[in-house]
């Protein structure tokens, strides 16, 4: 029988899944051949999409039928991603040898619209993802936290499965996001924060039942389920004297843990660790490495084909401002190589794009291309903790491509992308907002992980298109042209308005939003910018900084080392400059810091007046929700650039050369 499509709560956009964004394909015959429960599902997608605009659905015909504009067949049962797309003799057919294959082949037709039936193809197209793992960390908390509350970092309202201490419920708005997610090619989904507290620890016993509900709502779309753990559950739940990971019973208790785990879900993913970070606890509290923790979960997952995500977000949070050898961002580099080859086939190590903490620019993470022997999944940051916090426009796609595509080997080397063997994996940006991500244009960044997680090399502005297209179906070229005129260049109009040339983190301390030149300068926290009379930026170069640059392979490492070399973005992350030197642009520090401070916030006020201009384009709630968002932005924006220019106007003493009013 069909499943069902999730009915979505009245007031819930509906994103890039539209009624109208089903048209092309919903108007024509379609033909399924197969049977399984994603079949199921796919049937249930064609079901409505044809009853909604006319066309029809047939199952299993016999091989040589005809009359059908669509056919979408399943071959095998091999568990592939994979689909052959094909447009021969009038008849577009969607073949695969797994379900969740034809899953993603449907949704293939329907990102093609009206396309999927004109024209032919010469040959047969494949399409395969190039990391198996495309998963989203959610920093859920079961129990509202007292400072981070209900979604640690999250910025767009309450939790999809969790509130106020207990499961959610609303399970047909899980499906229904499980469902977007699979339309742009996300497989996992971990639903517990990171920081595991109290409350969230129980998850993996005596409330596991409320996972598995989880898991039973995402599965019909090929959705699988990780868990967050505390590296100290023996102790906190088992009674344990000791969570060491070389003791015997250690061991047998988390061995018996997850044997009940895969009892009540059987395709469990598998577990997300943060260990001995930011006071969790781990395996260094008994002078192990962090091979030994993870390789002890990866064996008590391993029977079961579950896989552990280790998260090499490893640093000293307590640091001495004063002592300028020690540097936060050669923290993973230094705490993991000397383990390569350690970890067990079933430990990823999960480790941050940048070496800092999903700044709007740091250099890619020396430890991605360093650990040849280890599995890597590389981690990014959907949720816009310091990109505006989704209240500000700033679409990542860019970003994130430039990563993906960062060669650490340099020239003929593999990419960020292809060394992301165990997978790519996104902090979420979803809560239970009617817009799912509190600013409706934040919903490109998801869409656009997705994409970019099934294929690294794609090109971004072509994914933007995707989901401009699906989510404003036959949309006026005027509304078209709008939405990616304010998307397309928003990533670099955050970076003008706030923290210049990659130095980072000028942000208000706690909470991250808005400007605090030196709200982190003398914390523990080790994210410093040393500006003085003279001068601005972190030495971190071999010669006479902290060494961090060495870090890299040869060619990058000596591309770093010097300022002549050093590119303009990332200088002030790799030296500390004076003022007055002139940056490849022609343009001297300070001067770029003025000017770039006072475009950011003019770009943003010609962004607002476009979103302006396409009222009565938009559907109502929406476009007045965004219009709502760039007044905040402006507003914060201005307030960026005056703490900034007015900053660095009283630490330098050097005048705006255009003479502009700085405070």
């Amino acid at each position: 029988m069909p499943l069902p499509v999730p009915v979505l709560p009245e007031g819930v956009d509906p994103a890039w899944l539209p009624p109208d964004a089903f048209r092309a394909l919903g108007s024509r015959r379609t033909l399924i051949r197969g049977s399984g429960p994603l079949v199921e599902t796919v049937h249930g997608e064609v079901a409505q999409a044809c009853a909604r605009f006319g066309g029809r659905v047939v199952r299993d015909c016999e091989p040589g039928a005809t009359g059908n504009d669509l056919v979408l067949e399943l071959t095998g049962s091999d568990g592939s991603e994979a689909f052959m797309y094909e447009r021969a003799g009038g008849r577009t057919t969607v073949t695969a040898s797994g379900q969740s294959g034809l899953l993603y082949g449907l949704f293939h037709v329907v990102r093609l619209g009206e396309d999927a039936f004109r024209g032919e193809r010469r040959s047969r197209e494949e399409h395969r993802p190039a990391v198996a793992l495309r998963m989203l960390d959610h920093w859920d908390n079961v129990a509202v936290h007292p400072v981070m509350g209900q979604v640690e970092r999250g910025y767009a309202g309450g939790s999809l499965f969790w509130e106020d201490g207990r499961a959610r419920g609303e399970l047909e708005r899980v499906r229904a996001y499980g469902r977007l997610l699979a339309a742009c090619g996300i497989n996992a989904v971990a639903v517990n924060n990171v920081n595991v507290h109290e409350t969230e620890a129980r998850l993996l016993t005596d409330r596991i039942g409320e996972v598995a509900e989880v898991a039973d709502a995402l599965r019909p779309y090929g959705i699988r389920t990780q868990l967050s753990v505390t590296f100290a559950a023996p102790m906190v739940l088992g009674g344990l004297a000791t969570a060491d990971p070389l003791d015997a019973s250690v061991r047998a208790w988390w061995a018996e843990a997850t044997a009940r785990v895969y009892e009540a879900i059987d395709d469990f993913g598998g577990y997300v660790v943060k260990a001995d970070s930011e006071g969790q606890p781990g395996p260094f509290a008994y002078g192990r490495s962090h091979a030994d923790g993870a390789n002890m979960l990866a064996a008590a997952l391993a029977p079961h084909g579950g896989t552990v995500h280790w998260r090499a977000f490893v640093y000293d949070h307590r640091q001495d401002w004063r002592d300028r050898t020690t540097d936060r961002a050669r923290a993973a580099y230094d705490h993991f190589v000397p383990l390569d080859g350690e970890f067990a086939a079933n430990a990823v190590l999960q480790v941050k794009h940048g070496p800092l903490d999903f700044q709007v620019r740091e250099p890619v993470s020396p430890l991605i291309g360093a650990m040849a022997r280890t599995r890597l999944a590389v981690e990014v940051q959907a949720t816009q903790e310091y990109t505006g916090q989704q209240r500000h426009v700033c679409w990542l796609g860019p970003m994130w491509s430039e990563v993906l595509r960062f060669r650490p080997e340099r020239d003929g080397g593999p990419s960020v992308g292809d060394l992301a063997g165990g997978g790519l994996v996104a902090v979420s940006n979803v809560g239970d907002d009617p817009f799912w991500t509190g600013h409706p244009l934040a919903q490109a960044n998801l869409y656009t992980f997705g994409r970019l997680a099934w294929r690294p090399d794609a090109d971004p502005d072509g994914v933007l298109d995707e989901w401009i297209g699906l989510t404003f179906p036959s949309a006026p070229e005027r509304l078209v042209a709008g939405v990616r005129a304010v998307l397309t260049g928003s990533w670099r109009t955050y970076e003008k308005y706030t923290a210049p040339l990659g130095v980072g983190f000028m942000v208000q301390p706690g909470h991250h939003y808005g400007p605090s030149v030196d709200g982190y300068e003398y914390s523990p926290w080790g994210t410093y910018h040393f500006a003085d009379r003279d001068g601005v930026g972190v030495d971190r170069s071999r010669a006479t900084g902290t060494g961090y640059a060495a870090q890299y392979a040869k060619p990058w490492a000596e591309m770093y080392e010097s300022p002549d070399t050093c590119p303009d973005e990332l200088l002030l992350f790799f030296h500390h400059m004076s003022y007055g030197h002139m940056l490849h642009s022609g343009k001297t520090v300070i001067q770029h810091i003025y000017d770039t401070h006072f475009e950011g916030v003019e770009d943003v006020a010609e962004a607002r007046e476009v979103w302006a201009s396409l009222a009565g384009l938009v559907d109502p709630a929406r476009h007045a929700r965004v219009a709502e968002r760039y007044e905040e932005q402006l507003r914060s924006a201005r307030e960026w650039r005056d703490q900034i220019n007015s900053y660095f106007l009283r630490k330098s003493g050097v005048p705006d050369a255009h003479g502009r009013r700085i405070h």
